[in-house]
Order: C-alpha cells, then structure tokens, then sequence
C-alpha cells in the first residue's frame, strides 16, 4: 500500500458527561487514556499511524510497526490510542510529550528506550478488506479481541459491559484520566462527537487555544509568565484565563522560542482582557492541553495548570466543553 492509505479517516469522538446512564446493561465501560488518538492501518505487511488530525504520524512511533506480523496476514483499520507511562506506570500525556514532537524517524528511534510507547487499541474499522463501522460495537469489540493483539508494544484492554460504577471507581483508585461509556448496539460513527460515547473524567481538563502571554517575572524575565487560553464561540475565539503553572523548564524554554515566532500586533481574542503587565499576541495556532477546577461564573478558569502541547487537535474546532447531565 502506498505511505498514506486511501481510507484516511476521521475517528469517532466522545460526548462529555458528568453521569453514568441509567440503562446500565446497555452500555459497555472502558478505561479513559491519557494519551493521543491513533488510527492503524494494516495491509500488505505494513503499518500506517493516522493522528486524529488525518496526519500520518507514523514515523514518531516505530514501535508499532510489528503490528503487521502480530496480524498474521490480515489487513484490518483499527482505532486506539498511543499512550507512555509515567514513573508510577500510568498513562501520562506530560510523558509522552518527548515522543509526540519528534521531527524524524531516526529521532524517533533514538527516544525508544528513554520513552517507550504502546498502542492501547479499543475498536475496529475494517477487517480484511470489509468495513465494520456499521456493525454495532459489541461485534466490532469481538472482531478486535479475536485479532488477540497482545504484543511488547500493542495490546485490547479489556471492555466491562453493565457495571459502570465499579469501573469508574477503579479508574479514579488507579489514578487513570477517566473511563469511557460506549452503548452496545451503537455503530461506529467517523468524525462525529456522538452521545453513543460518553466520556467521563475524574480531573477537569480540555483543550484551549493559545492566543498569547504575559510577560515574565524574575526567573522568568526572558520567557512567558502565563498563557493566555481561550476557546471558540463560533467564528469568535472568547477569552478563558491564565495558565501560568504545570512547566517543566524545559518545557518553558521550548515553548518560548515557538511563541515567538508566532507573534503578532493585535489581539486574537474577541473579548481581550485587562490585566496587569505587557501582554503579547500570537497567532491561535497551538493548542494546549489545561487541567483545572472549575469554570468561574464570568468564564474564566480556576486552578489551571498546563499539561503539554496537542498538535492532534485543530485550534478551530476548540470549544467549551458542556458535560450532558
């Protein structure tokens, strides 16, 4: 097959939700990962990697390559999500920060045993040349254990059907990011944010759009203070507060040098505050991932802290995400 597949698509996204439904034995529960999304295409004794951008990203990740053995001869399209653990083996977006930025393969390679990464797969899109999409999800989940994709690198961690609490009180014990509801006779739906997935989190956390700084202080004189975030209203990008802590230094470093280069004299946001020191605008291009508490009444964040870079995310599709009661 070609370097790009054909069938490049849209993954299928979750709705956010503050509950479990009600309907406990229609649904299926899966653990909620803290890393990015990554479709893999199997054909020909080859592995493509599709970001949720429709970007190929397969050059950051070589691990996944044996994957097309694992398959043994079958072609398959299969939706996932490649995660690196922290020190206490968790999935950790801030970790897998130092493979998500690689500029080439051989980068790549060289960050293999600092950062390991696995592909933590979770649906099934197509199995030897026939889609499955429209098959409800609890055949697609059969389909995929079938494959029994359990690798150094790749493995189908297990899906609980009808006992959501249990799952999300595990989740919230092992520290995990959240857990994932999924109805059992739901389809597979490309590049739609359907109520057939419900994700809920135990941490607060969303993207937002960088639009600019204000400056630093003491140890950070030459590099930003706090970032400005907001999200999109519409054609309108609305301001949404400060972040001014979660940074690594060289975090800081890295991300100052980017913001400069995006400079721009005016104001992105549609609704510029007034706040003490020099701010400086930029162009929205970047999109941070923000943990934090709440939303204040005024729609402004409280508590946020900066947890990494989303290249897989695009900066016009950021808005404020409602939970569905």
């Amino acid at each position: 097959m070609s370097r790009r597949p054909p069938d490049w698509v849209a993954p299928m996204m979750a709705t956010s939700a503050e509950r479990l439904p009600t309907d406990v034995d229609a649904w299926a529960y899966e653990y909620k990962w803290d890393g990015v999304r990554a479709l893999v295409f199997v054909d020909g004794g080859r592995v493509c990697v599709q970001g949720r951008r429709q970007n190929d990203i397969t050059e950051r990740y070589p691990e996944l390559a044996g994957m097309a053995a694992a398959l043994g001869g079958h072609s398959a399209v299969l939706d996932g999500e490649v995660v690196a653990l922290d020190d206490r083996g968790r999935p950790s977006f801030q970790v897998l920060q130092q493979r998500m930025h690689v500029a080439t393969a051989a980068d790549a390679r060289r960050r293999m045993a600092q950062v390991p990464v696995a592909w933590l797969g979770f649906d099934l899109l197509s199995l030897d040349g026939t889609p499955t999409v429209e098959l409800g999800y609890s055949e697609r989940r059969r389909l995929l254990e079938g494959l029994e994709l359990q690798g150094p690198s790749w493995q189908v961690p297990p899906s609980n059907t009808g006992d959501g609490p249990s799952v999300r009180a595990a989740s919230r014990t092992a520290g995990l990011e959240g857990i994932v509801a999924k109805k059992l006779d739901s389809r597979y739906e490309p590049g739609r944010r359907s109520r057939c997935w419900l994700k809920l989190k135990n941490h607060r956390r969303q993207e937002f759009v960088i639009g600019g700084w204000l400056a630093g202080e003491g140890s950070r004189t030459d590099r930003f203070g706090s970032l400005m975030v907001g999200v999109y209203d519409g054609a309108e990008l609305r301001y949404a507060g400060n972040v001014g802590t979660g940074f690594t230094e060289q975090r800081l470093a890295e991300l100052s040098t980017t913001l400069a280069g995006l400079r721009r004299d005016t104001s992105p946001f549609a609704d510029t505050p007034k706040l003490p020191g020099r701010m400086v605008f930029v162009e929205p291009d970047l999109v941070a991932e923000v943990e934090y508490t709440e939303w204040t009444s005024d729609g402004r964040l409280r508590h946020p802290s900066f947890k990494g870079l989303r290249e897989d995310k695009d900066p016009r599709t950021v808005v404020r995400e409602l939970p569905d009661a």
